[in-house]
């Protein structure tokens, strides 16, 4: 799906591989949109977690069960592999402890599903290097200074993440020129925006 004209590729991509009835936590849910669907359509048994507290009012309008906490502070109240998707869209980059959110999604539930902007795009890095200031694209549209993104990573820095934590990467795919396509590694810098499914190794 264009990204522009409405709809986001990691909305249909996990509409479509969540089965119905499954059990799902969305961290950092923002208006619910995504859950609200699996909700009505799929029967998801769905709980969202979001700090915003005006976006938590959207989704709690969309009738998305939903918990207004810091994703920062962990999810201790919930025991191992108690979900069957958990899913992390666009959100790792803005939250300040990173590594903290990847081990308690992966302990909470069975599979992950995680999205995130590849600050490695080559438009992102040739923006840098023939501007000297900070890129403001479509998948990146802020200036520095109301940025929320803090931390910023590439394609390889997560892939060694997972590499180097006992994490299979069941499946990458990239937004590229508009087009969703298998992410190939090498190829990464032309993925403005990527997702990958994961697991823990057993």
């Amino acid at each position: 799906m264009n990204r522009n004209g409405g709809h986001r590729f990691d909305h249909e991509f996990i509409y479509e591989i969540v089965p119905g009835g499954a059990s799902v936590l969305d961290l950092g849910c923002g208006d619910g949109e995504l859950l609200a669907r699996l909700i009505e359509d799929k029967k998801v048994q769905g709980l969202g977690i979001e700090k915003d507290i005006d976006q938590v009012a959207k989704a709690i309008s969309r009738r998305v069960p939903v918990l207004h906490t810091d994703l920062d502070l962990g999810l201790a109240g919930f025991p191992d592999n108690f979900f069957d998707f958990v899913i992390l869209e666009k959100t790792l980059q803005v939250v300040n402890k990173p590594l903290l959110v990847l081990e308690e999604m992966l302990r909470v539930g069975g599979v992950g599903v995680i999205s995130f902007p590849n600050f490695s795009h080559w438009n992102v890095v040739a923006s840098l290097i023939l501007t000297g200031r900070m890129p403001v694209t479509p998948a990146l549209p802020y200036h520095w200074y109301d940025t929320p993104n803090i931390h910023l990573f590439t394609v390889k820095d997560f892939l060694d993440w997972a590499r180097t934590n006992n994490v299979a990467v069941e499946q990458g795919l990239a937004w590229v020129n508009g087009k969703v396509v298998p992410l190939n590694e090498e190829e990464d810098i032309f993925a403005e925006e990527v997702l990958f499914v994961i697991s823990r190794n057993s």
